[in-house]
């Protein structure tokens, strides 16, 4: 039944453009019983039951042949866009007016230059990410090696050196998971698997992945969360909490004393970096909070925005303008909201909001 109606509003759409004619014949076939009346008004009143007979089979057979060439027209035209193919144009051709079939044929070559172009991009980006999943998975052997080396040979190396051993090794496995992302997020292609997974146990993760960069800033980690269900991909949160971590140790004070004397600021220059959880009916919020530099007022709309790292003159700031960036393009993708705040001097705060998607249950 819908379908039927459908069909019949499409029909009445296309004979809009030929409702003045079908209006114009009505109209000369008026005049033409008028002038009969005005004639013969008793062969008027003898032929008025045909007149309108034949009135409306004319009226409706004009509109339905109409109806329907509009019809071919309208189907024939969205088949021609959908794949501009030569086959497809020559079947538009034989149903538009010889005027329209220029501009058919210039329509359908300039569609299928930019088809083949499309065609030729995608495969382009498919190309580039499957050499950086590769040459990530590459660039991924000589790191498990030196893990091995140093989980095996470690009272052999010397405390300093597999300190910063452990401490490159950190950075460059952040490094590859945000070149992994980043391609994962730039194609067609999303491996995403959503479920119930447990927030507090994926900040656990993360901060058990960067621990030795907080340690060697010496961060004091106040995680005040309690075991509650989120629905969202575990890999995707993990990654975007673990940017926001990352975010927190390369701003904290002092970064030149801090490399210096790693482990041996206390006190009100002491890094802190303190999440909490609040709870809603429709939705968790998780605020992840840092005492580091902060960000200036003028800043803070470009925050997210790609390559932007702020005043580059600042000698505090040694990023690549990525991991905001692709936290928020992450966020977008799981139906995430993010959301910053940071005054200059004051620390910096990210807050992440989880929909509901039923009733979400704490449990221990």
């Amino acid at each position: 039944m819908e379908k039927t109606i459908r069909n019949i509003k499409r029909r009445v759409f296309c004979l809009s453009r030929y409702l003045p004619w079908l209006f114009l014949l009505l109209g000369v076939d008026a005049m033409a019983a008028l002038l009969l009346w005005i004639s013969e008004a008793e062969a008027f009143e003898v032929l008025l039951p045909m007149i309108l007979l034949g009135t409306v089979l004319l009226f409706t057979g004009t509109a339905v042949v109409l109806g329907n060439r509009e019809l071919r027209r309208e189907e024939a035209f969205q088949a021609f866009l959908d794949d501009p193919d030569l086959i497809k144009e020559e079947d538009l051709l034989r149903i538009v007016s010889k005027p329209e079939r220029e501009s058919v044929r210039l329509l359908g070559t300039v569609l299928r230059e930019k088809d083949l172009a499309c065609r030729r991009a995608k495969a382009d980006a498919e190309d580039y990410e499957e050499y950086v999943e590769a040459w990530a998975h590459e660039t991924k052997t000589p790191l498990s090696l030196l893990t091995m080396v140093l989980d095996n040979q470690r009272e052999e190396i010397p405390a300093p050196v597999a300190f910063k051993l452990e401490y490159i090794r950190s950075r460059l496995q952040e490094h590859i998971s945000q070149i992994l992302y980043y391609a994962r997020l730039k194609s067609g292609r999303k491996d995403y698997f959503f479920e119930y997974a447990d927030l507090k146990e994926c900040i656990e993760e993360v901060l058990e992945d960067y621990d030795l960069l907080l340690t060697e800033k010496n961060f004091q980690v106040s995680l005040q969360v309690p075991s509650i269900l989120v629905f969202t991909d575990r890999r995707g949160v993990r990654f975007l909490i673990g940017q926001i971590v990352s975010n927190a140790v390369k701003y904290c004070r002092d970064l030149s004393e801090a490399s210096e004397n790693p482990g041996k600021r206390t006190g009100k220059n002491q890094p802190e970096l303190k999440i909490t959880l609040e709870s809603g009916e429709t939705k968790d919020i998780l605020y992840i909070r840092d005492n580091g530099i902060g960000v200036k007022g003028c800043d803070m709309p470009y925050i997210f925005e790609k390559g932007f790292t702020g005043d580059s003159t600042d000698p505090e700031k040694k990023a690549t303008g990525m991991g905001l960036y692709l936290s928020k393009k992450m966020a977008n993708d799981l139906n995430l909201g993010l959301e910053a705040w940071s005054e200059r001097g004051k620390g910096f705060e990210m807050k992440i909001s989880f929909p509901r998607v039923e009733s979400v249950s704490s449990f221990n």
